[in-house]
């Protein structure tokens, strides 16, 4: 690859897509318009085939025209709430939720990048770019067989992971709650909260605080300490001794936790999963300084369904834990935001204003028209419904910057010169020689299906979007070798890139789920095996009458 060409892959117009359709999925769950959608789902009962048919099916649809893991993120509440009100594990519910949210990318150009970089890949080698709907007869239908498949009896594949129907079995946190108060000899007296947890190298936290008949869940820190204040504190049992000793404060006895105690009008108490691109994961707690900058207390943490029992301040999040956290509302939707967090229990649905929701669905779908249409290219369609999306207000200058996946986009510009390497430096032809020579009989339609099963397992552990850069160039060769058309054995890279249903690692919608619903690694393939053998014996035949050798 020259040097003056290596970074071309930034400029490219799949790079520019990607980035228009988080901002116009943005602008999407803004207007309240899947709010609206979700809002419906209490009239599916507590039967849970009817409870994964409805979730599935909604998110598959969004998933098809919006950020798949936008679309999720809206669903998870929506799906935890549900769960728990039947008293059945969040598990039973969350990994078809995910895996809907992947079927649905399968059906529209903008449903998910790897469509978007075969559609452009198909274009720079001599044809025309795939239009919007042009994965639709393969991908929809792939999409209603995999659905078919996990409602009506797949879901039973999936452990029920227990103790998680509901907040206080998750978190425990009652264990590590206690009232210390301060008499007349306490160190503590005209100190600071925030001075609190430097009196003693123990994790110690103050949740809130009792100062007679009023009481102040998460006290600002810089709240002065008075005699006869009650301490709410969470500590382990040697972090409140060496406290109680240090401090000179009395333990008036272990705490009866409720959350009505530790949240106001003005003080919210939720649970929030850790997104994959969070910058909270690798850091420790103590090191965000979470209380001084957002007044946010981290109560507990659960990771793959146990409540973790560590220090919390020198815990490093990872992409899926579950935090419970203690937040003033006014700092709450920033902190999440900042820190990459997304709400998990249930919440307030944004159900949007009629006027807002016609018009970025007016917007969108005029976009998607011009598209299907061919009048303009889709990264210029999209590209324009993200500005005007801007000016009228639906999407703020800051979610502009805030809501673009960008280790995606840098990941995209970055793979697809080392695609273009491949071609030039020979490598795409060697690899399509070997699979060539796999087959004894020289038939298309085996190494297609081939096509399709490696570039699955290949996502399964790579990020889709790389998958799909590295095989769709080896494709072109295996169809020039067979002097056949290439676009079957592209839409075999499309499908399989955006099928990773064996591991938490594949996709960020995997990961999400991972912690809410308790899965181990190995949980995914009890599904995803058979789910993606579905996919090979339905899509290979899909693909062969759609798009012809």
């Amino acid at each position: 690859m020259p040097a003056d060409e290596a970074f071309l892959g930034f400029g490219h117009p799949a790079v520019i897509t990607v980035a228009a359709v988080l901002v116009v999925s943005r602008a999407l769950q803004n207007s309240g318009a899947v709010d609206r959608i979700a809002a419906a789902m209490t009239v599916l009962g507590d039967r849970p085939t009817l409870q994964i048919a409805g979730l599935t099916l909604l998110v598959t649809f969004c998933s098809a025209f919006m950020n798949n893991v936008g679309a999720l993120a809206i669903l998870m509440p929506v799906a935890v709430h549900m769960a728990r009100s039947s008293g059945r594990p969040p598990s039973m519910l969350l990994m078809p939720l995910a895996f809907g949210s992947l079927l649905g990318g399968l059906i529209t150009l903008i449903g998910t990048p790897p469509n978007i970089i075969i559609a452009t890949f198909r274009g720079d080698n001599g044809g025309e770019p795939f239009r919007m709907f042009d994965f639709a007869p393969v991908g929809g239908g792939v999409a209603a067989a995999g659905i078919l498949f996990i409602v009506l009896g797949g879901w039973r594949l999936i452990p029920h992971r227990k103790g998680q129907a509901s907040r206080e079995e998750l978190f425990h946190i009652e264990e590590y709650i206690a009232e210390l108060r301060v008499n007349e000899d306490s160190k503590v007296i005209n100190q600071a909260i925030a001075d609190v947890d430097r009196i003693v190298d123990e994790d110690v936290l103050v949740a809130a605080l009792v100062r007679g008949k009023r009481r102040m869940p998460a006290p600002a820190r810089w709240e002065t300490i008075r005699q006869d204040d009650i301490l709410i504190v969470q500590a382990d049992p040697d972090g409140l001794q060496s406290l109680s000793e240090a401090a000179g404060l009395e333990v008036v006895g272990s705490y009866e936790y409720s959350d009505k105690d530790l949240r106001s009008k003005e003080v919210s108490i939720l649970e929030a999963v850790v997104t994959p691109n969070s910058r909270a994961v690798g850091r420790t707690i103590r090191s965000l300084g979470l209380g001084r900058r957002y007044g946010l207390n981290v109560l507990a943490v659960a990771r793959q369904g146990s409540s973790i029992r560590k220090r919390l301040s020198d815990l490093k999040p990872r992409a899926g834990d579950v935090v419970l956290i203690q937040v003033h509302d006014e700092s709450l939707q920033e902190a999440l935001d900042s820190l990459g967090w997304l709400p998990l229990a249930q919440r307030d649905l944004r159900i949007g204003q009629p006027k807002r929701i016609l018009l970025a669905v007016g917007i969108f779908a005029a976009a998607l028209l011009v598209t299907a249409v061919g009048w303009l290219p889709v990264q210029i369609a999209l590209g324009s419904a993200a500005l005007v999306l801007v000016l009228v207000g639906l999407v703020s200058v800051k979610d502009l910057y805030e809501q673009v996946d960008w280790p995606i986009i840098v990941l995209i510009g970055a793979m697809l010169p080392v695609g273009e390497s491949l071609e030039t430096s020979g490598a795409a032809t060697a690899v399509a020689d070997g699979l060539l020579r796999l087959s004894a009989d020289g038939s298309p339609v085996l190494i297609l299906t081939l096509t399709l099963i490696c570039t699955m397992f290949l996502s399964d552990v790579v990020n889709n979007a790389a998958a799909v850069v590295l095989m769709a160039p080896i494709a072109v060769k295996i169809a020039h070798g067979f002097q056949v058309s290439s676009d079957p054995f592209l839409m075999a890279v499309a499908l399989g890139g955006s099928c990773a249903f064996l591991t938490p690692i594949g996709h960020q919608s995997n990961t999400l789920v991972m912690g809410p619903g308790g899965y181990q690694f190995g949980d995914y393939w009890r599904l995803g095996l058979p789910l993606e053998a579905i996919i090979v014996a339905v899509g290979v035949p899909l693909i062969l009458v759609v798009w012809p050798l």
